[in-house]
């Protein structure tokens, strides 16, 4: 009995030996195993590409992957890939070697819509640009410009505040035009210029030339010592002014579906296949859903887009939700209006956002919403389908938002908090237990050397170079993901290497800085991570996107090198010498 039972024991032994040893040769060879493997052998893949595989699945790699129809139908070694090859039909591509393979990337917050139309119906101004260019150059050729074309209004972005002195008037600017309104965002878009033609249209001046609206919840309608408006408008007030412009005129659907396809070439040249937009009715219509989602019936589409929905805090919750909701109508497959977009403060540096502890002088930033207002609209949003993708930067604003989500929403609806410039502690945890999404702006980590000085006189005290977290994410089982905010990058890059190249050293290669917070850098898996697979589940398509996975759309790039070995200051030269969308080459060098 005891040498039957011996026996058995040794059986049992040494099958989980060969078990142990079959386990840990597939652990090593770190391929993705295909779930179905040579079951198209005999008719044969569209596509077999061999090489050195980034996968995303759990830093996963992979030898070669088979495609048909537009899908991963094989990932795993090249000697089962090759099962797929069928001489005549199967294209091969060896690129062993020559540079990384990897899915599509994503961006998880950009406002390409109006970068483009700015580049057709507007004039950007740029960052360096004086008081003395903006009037005696820019603006006047930008009237001429409007003028000839039968323009309805002006409309110019990009000018920075520190390089205005002085400041422009709505008077200067009613020097070189009065007749049409004038319409000037700022780089970071929380600011604008308005001449008093466009102030009369708001109710902001009376049409006898007296003061008429000079508060309003959520923004800062800025007054001389008359208590005058100036014609400078911060925050939500700047969107207030921006419904005025004859706007149907301004964004028309042709210029929709033109711009459009401009930013399909563009993407797909640097190597996104989605992209989660800042917001879809920037230009307060529905022309750009409409573009989108036409395009996409004529299968002229190739990335998928999350469209969100904004909602100002002067406008009616009720009134408001039930437009986002209507929105929902744009859907299809690669179109995605599922978002409710909110400011719920400013920008750190530029003293708007809710903070603790106060700012140098003792003010606070500027509250668009309430905590319990978030709480009642993420409730009612995520009944609807609707996810919240909210901008908060203060560390009290982000305390705030969490509550809301907490309170007020479904862990199952990803709501998402946009930028994010300082955390408190607790909130990580909160954050990481809700499954509560983060877009990341990583861009903004890096910062010239002797930046912490400057802003010692300008954010809360500790906030002058621990800012813009992203690795804590990472760190505290939190999804996050990246973002470019185009246009309103602030000399940042757009393009994924560019980007990448910062959240692994925290500098900008064209600057002679340090990193500013070095404790939130991430690996270069972390960061192509944060790309591919957590942006396409901050978009509820990781089921289909986002990963070289058997199943999932073939949505991927072939890069001129190898981002997870080149010198780190190089990744940014990176750029795909082919961009695949569904299996179809839709970008080549």
């Amino acid at each position: 009995m005891k040498q039957t039972i011996c026996k058995r024991i040794g059986k049992m032994l040494s099958c989980i030996a060969v078990l142990s040893v079959v386990l840990a040769m597939g652990m090593l060879s770190g391929c993705a195993v295909s779930d179905n493997p040579g079951k198209d052998e005999k008719s044969g893949a569209d596509l077999v590409v061999i090489g050195k595989i980034f996968t995303s699945e759990n830093y996963q790699m992979a030898e070669a992957f088979a495609v048909k129809d537009g899908k991963y139908v094989y990932v795993g070694d090249k000697k089962g890939a090759e099962q797929y090859i069928v001489n005549g039909k199967t294209e091969v591509i060896d690129y062993t070697g020559k540079g990384l393979v990897m899915p599509g990337c994503g961006n998880g917050h950009s406002h390409y819509m109006l970068g483009y139309a700015l580049k057709t119906i507007g004039t950007m101004i740029g960052l360096d640009v004086t008081s003395e260019k903006l009037l005696k150059e820019i603006l006047p050729e930008a009237v001429k410009k409007a003028k000839a074309e039968g323009a309805t209004s002006i409309f110019g972005q990009g000018w920075r505040l520190q390089s205005l002195d002085p400041l422009p008037t709505r008077e200067d600017l009613d020097a070189i035009c009065s007749d049409i309104p004038i319409y000037l965002l700022d780089e970071e878009c929380h600011k604008a210029l308005g001449n008093t033609i466009l102030l009369k249209k708001a109710g902001i001046i009376k049409e006898d030339g007296t003061a008429g609206k000079t508060t309003l919840r959520g923004g800062e309608i800025v007054v001389d010592a008359n208590g005058m408006p100036t014609g400078l408008m911060k925050e939500q007030a700047q969107t207030y002014l921006r419904s005025f412009l004859d706007n149907d005129n301004l964004y028309t659907l042709d210029r929709a579906l033109s711009n459009l396809d401009e930013i399909s070439q563009y993407m797909a040249s640097v190597g996104y296949t989605m992209y989660h937009g800042g917001w879809g009715n920037y230009f307060v219509n529905t022309n750009y859903y409409q573009a989108c989602q036409q395009m996409d019936k004529e299968g002229k589409l190739h990335f998928v887009v999350g469209l969100p929905y904004e909602i100002e805090s002067w406008m009616d919750m009720d009134e408001a939700l039930a437009r986002a909701v209507d929105a929902k109508k744009f859907a299809s497959k690669r179109v995605l209006p599922r978002w409710i977009k909110l400011l719920f403060d400013g920008g750190v540096e530029a003293g708007t956002a809710i903070v603790d502890p106060l700012y140098p002088d003792g003010h606070q930033g500027i509250a668009n919403w309430t905590e319990e207002e978030v709480t009642e609209l993420t409730r009612k949003a995520n009944a609807q389908g609707l996810t919240i993708h909210i901008h908060v930067m203060g560390n009290k604003g982000v305390h705030q938002v969490v509550n809301a989500f907490v309170n007020g929403g479904q862990d199952e609806m990803r709501n998402t908090l946009v930028h994010v410039r300082n955390v408190n502690d607790e909130d990580y945890k909160r954050m990481a237990a809700h499954n509560i999404y983060v877009t990341s702006g990583v861009t903004w980590h890096h910062m010239p050397t002797g930046a912490p000085e400057v802003l010692k006189t300008m954010v809360p005290a500790g906030q002058e170079d621990k800012s813009y977290p992203f690795k804590s994410f990472f760190d505290h089982n939190i999804p996050v993901t990246i973002h470019s905010d185009y246009p309103a990058t602030s000399g940042s890059p757009d393009d994924p290497f560019g980007i990448m190249e910062i959240a692994v050293t925290g500098v900008l290669w064209s600057e002679n800085g340090t990193p500013w917070w070095p404790e939130e850098l991430a690996t270069r898996e972390q960061t192509l991570t944060a790309m591919t697979i957590n942006c396409a589940k901050q978009m509820f398509i990781e089921d289909e996107r986002g990963s070289i996975k058997t199943g999932k759309y073939a949505d991927f790039l072939l890069l001129n090198q190898d981002v997870l070995t080149c010198p780190v200051m190089e990744i940014h030269a990176t750029k795909p010498t082919a961009t695949y969308f569904e299996g179809k080459k839709i970008f080549s060098m």
